[in-house]
């Protein structure tokens, strides 16, 4: 994401953002304290939060399949052994 884009669709159109970051943790992402803030004034700005808590859905699909991929190994090992 640039500023640039950020300046052309400011007030023009809509802009979804998702993040796993604070706004206080941008400047981490922009390595600039003073980019992060302009980029967070006109995002902010006439807009709408929604903070969502809870488990990710792919980190909850990527266990399911390792424990499902464990299963089958230990399916396999026992099956060995008779």
């Amino acid at each position: 994401m640039s500023t640039k884009m950020i300046q052309h669709q400011y007030e023009k159109t809509s802009t979804v953002f998702t993040s796993n970051k604070t706004f206080s943790q941008w400047n981490e992402v922009f390595a600039d304290v003073t980019i992060a803030s302009a980029i967070l004034d006109r995002v902010l700005h006439h807009c709408t939060v929604v903070n969502i808590k809870g488990e990710s859905y792919r980190l909850k699909e990527r266990k399911e399949f390792m424990r499902q991929k464990q299963q089958t190994v230990n399916t396999l090992f026992e099956q060995g052994n008779t």
